[in-house]
């Protein structure tokens, strides 16, 4: 039988003790895969990336129900760096490169994640998926333009060889010819790598130009999910996601979709 490389199952998230953020949230990464997760802010996404990459502790957060597996394996309470070791790449919104350090040595550092796994950094691999980083490796990457930060982000999770990238707005910032051409890498790596992804963005548009499946966030559930090329075509999705307006009126957020339908029929 084989497992999907992420699979969670009805997690509740909570951060000190009280504040509820995730409520019953299930989703599926399946093996060499690219998901998009969707939402607007506050929605839950990036908290639901913490849960999987063993985050939320730093944060006074905690896993409260539910289970996270990875290949199969319990994951809800394993240390972020054993999860590294493991295979799982947290490539965290805002970038967080070491800004005193050179292109070089970040990779240099992401290193630490094959320890114990017998296999060896392969920095020539990460220059040909970017060669603006090779350009630039003895640059500091404080100095770097927000794209290029981008690429050594993703290229110090690639370094440690994962089985599951998590990609937190990636496009976040950016410049839409960057964007593009970042998510254009990102769809290599998986078909190339065969690394699965769970993706978390905003621009919707550009999720799904390179993910599968895709499943729709707000407060913290699950709304719709289903294969890019159904929710591409679902007029709810288009209305509230990728900015197809029907002319009607505004609304709040995609949980009013249904009183909505229900009242544009009585008013008809």
């Amino acid at each position: 039988m084989t497992h999907p490389a992420l699979s969670i199952d009805n997690i509740e998230v909570v951060y000190h003790h009280s504040v509820q953020v995730l409520r019953g949230l299930s989703l599926s990464v399946p093996q060499g895969q690219i998901v998009a997760l969707l939402g607007s802010n506050g929605a839950g996404k990036t908290t639901t990336l913490k849960a999987i990459s063993g985050l939320l502790p730093l944060e006074v957060g905690q896993v409260r129900a539910g289970s996270i597996r990875f290949q199969g394996e319990r994951i809800d309470h394993v240390a972020p760096h054993l999860l590294a070791r493991r295979g799982v790449a947290h490539v965290r919104e805002g970038r967080h490169v070491f800004e005193d350090l050179t292109v070089e040595e970040n990779l240099v550092a992401a290193g630490n994640a094959l320890t114990g796994r017998g296999l060896k950094p392969d920095h020539g691999l990460i220059y040909d998926y970017f060669p603006r980083l090779k350009e630039r490796r003895t640059q500091r990457a404080g100095y770097l333009s927000g794209g290029e930060q981008q690429m050594l982000a993703i290229g110090r999770a690639l370094l440690g060889k994962p089985t599951l990238m998590l990609l937190d707005e990636p496009s976040l910032g950016l410049a839409p010819l960057v964007v593009e051409s970042i998510f254009q890498i990102v769809q290599r790596i998986n078909q190339e790598q065969g690394v699965a992804m769970l993706l978390v963005e905003q621009n919707a548009m550009a999720a799904f130009g390179i993910a599968h499946y895709g499943y729709i966030m707000e407060n913290g559930r699950i709304v719709i999910d289903g294969p890019t090329e159904k929710l591409v075509d679902d007029p709810d999705v288009q209305r509230f996601y990728l900015g197809y307006g029907d002319g009607g009126e505004e609304l709040a957020s995609f949980r009013h979709v249904k009183h909505y339908k229900r009242r544009k029929r009585w008013l008809s």
